[in-house]
């Protein structure tokens, strides 16, 4: 049995990372903020159940403010989620908090780790964001990050803090860029979340711009997998992967699919594109098949069906 630490783990991705690894048998401290950018009850919520397993110990409080050195004594591996998430709220003065959340929490964690003897792998959670527009889709690794958000930015400075400490001091790091993920639990601001809830209250869906920009999407369980070979696959340490769906889709199409889960047709509202959004996002994930062995098992119409019976029963 390994020891485990989620941080984050009463989140969307967090809590399903838990979920996973206690199933497999392992012990798992969570850590979680719970901050208030969206009801901390559907974190509450997210983890209930989770407490029912011998294997879970769950914290509460600032990663910041933790003492790193004494819960790192004998862990094997950390699975880096928390973040202050959302690319549109990271403008103005709410910046700080990302700033803190992101790159702050992300140094003390990896201070700590520098002289954690028995730690074998950090697996970082970074985000497609740091991108930007990029210039090739899909886009590989090796692509010039250029973000164009506030958000971007700070999972840009974290990933060079992993670099560094791993250049360094030897820290076992390994990152994963998410492209847009999906499923069960995914968080109320978040655009499939916002449809779904709309279309049960029969209220018209929000979309920024013309509906044509692209997304790669991705489900939950297969960001999942891609974390849980990012542990133990011999030759990550260092590295960054994309980790994708497997498929670019147009933000009009992804609604056509919908309605035919919903079974009826959707009201849709034109508003203006939103500041810090990408135009498209496309994935190559050819380096995490060959070093990872991963490969996107679910379609985003399987996807979304799942992500749609989950909201009808939230709501």
């Amino acid at each position: 049995m390994a020891k485990i630490i989620v941080t984050g783990a009463a989140g969307f991705i967090g809590s399903h990372l838990a979920e996973t690894l206690l199933q497999q048998g392992e012990e798992v401290i969570g850590i979680d903020e719970f901050n208030d950018y969206y009801d901390p009850m559907l974190k509450f919520k997210n983890v209930a159940h989770l407490h029912q397993s011998p294997g879970f110990t769950l914290i509460e409080g600032d990663m910041q403010f933790l003492d790193w050195q004494k819960l790192l004594e004998d862990v094997d591996v950390v699975y880096h989620q928390a973040a202050q998430a959302g690319v549109r709220a990271s403008w103005g003065k709410a910046f700080r908090g990302y700033t803190e959340r992101n790159i702050n929490a992300t140094q003390v964690l990896l201070e700590a780790a520098k002289d954690a003897k028995h730690l074998k792998r950090l697996v970082f959670a970074s985000s497609s964001s740091v991108y930007g527009d990029a210039e090739t889709l899909p886009t590989h690794e090796k692509i010039c990050p250029q973000p164009v958000s506030p958000y971007g930015i700070t999972k840009l400075a974290s990933e060079f803090l992993c670099e560094l400490y791993h250049k360094n001091f030897g820290v076992p790091c390994v990152t994963l860029r998410y492209f847009t993920v999906y499923g069960p639990k995914q968080r109320p601001d978040m655009a499939f979340n916002k449809f779904f809830k709309s279309i049960l209250q029969d209220e018209a869906i929000p979309i920024y711009g013309d509906g044509q920009q692209t997304r790669e999407f991705t489900f939950v369980s297969d960001i999942i997998a891609a974390n849980l070979a990012a542990a133990i696959a011999p030759v990550a340490v260092g590295e960054i992967f994309n980790i994708g769906g497997g498929s670019r889709v147009v933000l009009a199409e992804v609604l056509d699919t919908i309605e035919e889960i919903v079974g009826k047709s959707i009201k849709r509202n034109h508003i203006e594109k939103a500041m810090g959004d990408a135009r498209h996002t496309a994935a190559d994930v050819s380096k995490a098949k060959k070093i990872l062995g991963y490969q996107p098992q679910v379609s985003l119409r399987e996807g979304l069906t799942q992500e749609w019976e989950w909201v009808k029963s939230l709501y």
